[in-house]
């Protein structure tokens, strides 16, 4: 029976009379279909873009684990038991130290965070790759140098031609008078050698310099906050024989945990993103209403007939069912095709472009996943089949058998 209404819904999508009504009304609902089908496929696909983009952007600044201490803000560099990492499988490590401090260079002021790190930072995190001005060079001779931001360049005019020094001011842990506050400061000079560029955030927040300078300023010598880890591309195993080995003193977090209010946002708005596609599908869908109620309006005469013949109910429900899933199954996959070649096209050739000189890529970014397409049609088919089945049940009641 099942192949026999299949028969029927075929015949009736493409009947000879293909100029009428109910046929050209058909053709409408197939394109109404597709084309949210395309934009759904088309706008998570540069979603996935941007969500690729802004993970890669924070891979270059921060690294893959990092290793904090459990209570506190620092802790004792010989204290670690450094033979650890070399049993874990990590290939590269970096001391780092942070706190917030407050930047002056000629005559601006502005709040910032402060990284010192030792010389191995640049294997951990490709450093390198963000430099847009200068050099990441962090000591010349003696001369204690910094790599800034972009955003801080901008808002403070630091100028890697200049060699006017860039203040750093911090409190004195401890000794702050409100009798004589200018004692409770101290303050050590920067000569910037390069500006590094990344995120909006980032690069508007910190300033790189080398680990013994933020020791010295912080007043916290022989002292680090945290441990930047580079795997061999096992970061969650590394991660487990890590903190068995470093114990319950101190916590390894993976880049994804350093950040996972971030992470869990984005995720939230892609979701936001498919669903509110998902209503626009719903409500293009409603065409196939039409379609099938002037369909079996004009079927009635072979509706009988079958019912004469001893079809019952529910073989009649079932050929306009498929009939309407045969509408929803057409226009899903040509929304389908015409979204993946448009998204494949940009991704790999990235015709549209953004425009904007200071961002970081050309063109927007796409990125095709597969259970995104496999999640669209899902959802795609899923509607018609509800509309359909709820559209044909108040057509072709159970209790009617005569139309």
């Amino acid at each position: 029976m099942g192949r026999i209404s299949s028969l029927f819904a075929r015949r009736y999508l493409s009947s000879r009379n293909s100029l009428s009504v109910i046929n050209i009304i058909s053709r409408v609902s197939i394109f109404a279909v597709g084309v949210p089908v395309a934009a759904m496929v088309i706008l998570l696909s540069v979603f996935n873009g941007f969500d690729g983009l802004v993970k890669s952007m924070y891979g270059v600044f921060d690294p893959e684990l990092i290793v904090v201490p459990a209570e506190g803000k620092v802790f004792d560099m010989e204290a670690l038991d450094e033979a650890v990492f070399a049993e874990s499988g990590v290939a590269a490590y970096s001391f780092l130290l942070e706190e917030s401090v407050l930047l002056e260079y000629r005559g601006r002021q502005k709040a910032a965070r402060l990284r010192g790190v030792d010389d191995r930072y640049a294997e951990v995190v490709p450093v390198r790759e963000t430099i847009a001005y200068g050099d990441y060079e962090l000591r010349f001779g003696d001369m204690e140098q910094a790599v800034v931001g972009q955003g801080l360049a901008y808002d403070l005019g630091v100028k890697t031609a200049l060699y006017d020094p860039l203040n750093v001011y911090t409190v004195r842990r401890g000794e702050y008078s409100s009798l004589l506050p200018i004692d409770g400061y101290r303050t050590e000079g920067l000569f910037p050698a390069g500006i590094f560029r990344l995120d909006a955030e980032t690069d508007g927040t910190y300033l790189l310099s080398t680990l013994g300078f933020a020791q010295g300023l912080l007043d916290y010598p022989g002292q680090a906050s945290a441990v930047a880890v580079r795997t061999d591309g096992r970061p969650e195993s590394v991660r487990r024989k890590l903190a068995e080995g470093l114990g319950d003193e101190f916590r390894v977090m993976t880049r994804y945990e350093q950040k996972a209010s971030m992470y869990r946002i984005m995720k939230l708005e892609k979701l936001g993103i498919f669903f509110i596609s998902l209503l626009v599908l719903v409500i293009a869908s409603f065409s196939i209403i039409g379609s099938l109620v002037m369909l079996i309006i004009d079927k009635r005469p072979d509706i009988r007939t079958l019912f004469t013949m001893g079809a019952d109910v529910g073989f009649v429900r079932r050929i306009f069912v498929e009939e309407g899933m045969l509408i929803g199954g057409l226009g899903t996959a040509g929304g389908l095709v015409v979204g993946l070649l448009f998204a494949l096209v940009q991704q790999h050739f990235g015709v549209i472009r953004i425009g904007a000189a200071s961002f970081l890529v050309d063109a927007y970014p796409v990125v095709v996943q597969f259970w995104d397409i496999v999640a669209i049609a899902a959802a795609a088919m899923g509607v018609t089949w509800i509309i359909n089945r709820v559209t044909v049940s108040r057509m072709i009641p159970k209790r009617s058998v005569r139309l």
